[in-house]
């Protein structure tokens, strides 16, 4: 294989797996999100010179680990990991089933901008939506977060 083209793909896919596994990983729960972004990944390489004319390669290359994960899945609800004694008061050891029990779009959203503190704008790159459809997510989840929690405003 040509030089430039591993060269190219080695530092795209260094710059992009934290964002890929974050994704996936507010997606779908620890595990599955990380075999998630290792299976889009080599999926991006086998495909790397379809897949580097694209006009958002993150976004499809998310879109890909997605659709591999939700196969895996097979309607499970996304596994967090439960909230140690050592990190209690700090959070909520309701917080995972919480976040697990929100619908995907909500999750995604909610894990990126308050989890991983993407921008709003990061987020709806990603997403292929507009940075509004991101802010409703975002308030929908927090406000079911809120509800489940029994902590409303």
């Amino acid at each position: 294989m040509d030089e430039t083209v591993v060269d190219s793909f080695t530092e795209w896919a260094g710059e992009a797996e934290p964002w890929l596994r974050q994704a996936l990983t507010a997606s779908f729960g620890s595990q599955l999100g990380k075999e998630a972004t290792a299976d889009a990944l080599a999926h991006a390489w086998e495909h790397w010179d379809q897949i580097n004319m694209k006009d958002n390669v993150v976004g499809y290359v998310y879109g890909v680990g997605r659709n591999k994960a939700r196969r895996l899945a097979a309607r499970h609800r996304p596994v967090f990991i439960d909230v140690s004694q050592q990190r209690l008061p700090d959070v909520e050891p309701g917080l995972p089933a919480a976040i697990a029990a929100l619908p995907e779009k909500q999750r995604i959203v909610v894990g990126l901008v308050y989890g991983y503190e993407w921008s709003m704008s990061e987020v709806a790159e990603l997403l292929g939506v507009r940075k509004t459809t991101v802010q409703n997510h975002a308030e929908r989840g927090l406000k079911r977060l809120r509800r489940k929690l029994g902590v409303e405003l």
